[in-house]
């Protein structure tokens, strides 16, 4: 196995944004293409790893950028500043989440007809969203992902198979929201599953979560357990539509 990387500038609008490509040079096949949508903090290098970790597992991975030039942000502040433009203005989040999904496709070693998102917090909300809209995703997967909606979908129009990993103990998602997400695709007919991952806080699957818990004062948490049932989780639902 060869991963090869690379940085790849692309157009959202009239702005340049810049994802990060991951996949298996030597592989000779077309494989499942996978998006990647980024915490709060912007396409970072836990992203990168995640990316990695995809290509791994014989996917073509694309982190895309959900802010634009490449951006990531310093602390909470900057962060809450750059998601909240993004959530205030969500014709242009749209935007920017099918140029990222048009991006993947062109990629020469992604199977069009097997692509499927996940992503973290914030991007779990994204990921969530392109689910909603009816983007033709066999899958999406959320990891402590926030689960309000800025669509409501009708009844059949979600074409993707969801997973939402959420913490039990996770204080920035409540269980009410759980379960209004619930409700919400039950309505719309989603082929949807739930992981209630006991003791996890926000934040569960990145190592940096206790860090920045400590330096910020953020009821975050990093639980090994509960990341390695998630990624598991995600691992055999892509099997399961793939």
């Amino acid at each position: 196995m060869s991963i090869l990387t690379n940085r790849i500038e692309y157009a959202v609008g009239d702005a340049s944004h810049e994802g990060y490509l991951a996949y298996d040079d030597e592989a000779a096949e077309t494989r499942p293409g996978i998006i990647i949508v980024h915490e709060w903090w912007g396409l970072n290098d836990y992203i990168v790893r995640r990316a990695h970790m995809l290509a791994e597992l014989g996917y073509v991975a694309l982190a895309i950028d959900m802010y634009g030039g490449g951006q990531t942000a310093a602390d909470p502040a900057q962060a809450g500043e750059l998601m909240t433009g993004v959530l205030n203005d969500m014709d242009s989040g749209t935007a920017a989440l099918r140029a990222g999904y048009e991006l993947l496709l062109d990629q020469p070693a992604v199977d069009r007809e097997r692509t499927a998102a996940i992503g973290y917090c914030f991007g779990g909300a994204m990921v969530l969203h392109m689910a909603r809209i009816g983007m033709p995703l066999s899958a999406v997967a959320s990891f402590h992902g926030a689960l309000g909606s800025f669509h409501t979908a009708d009844a059949g129009s979600i074409h993707a198979k969801i997973l939402v990993c959420h913490g039990a103990a996770d204080s920035m998602v409540s269980m009410a929201d759980l379960d209004a997400f619930k409700q919400e695709m039950d309505a719309a007919q989603a082929d949807y599953e739930v992981l209630l991952l006991d003791g996890a806080k926000h934040g569960f699957s990145n190592p940096q979560a206790d860090v920045n818990a400590e330096k910020y004062g953020i009821d975050l948490g990093y639980q090994q357990e509960a990341d390695a049932q998630s990624w598991n989780a995600m691992q055999a639902l892509f099997d399961r539509v793939f």
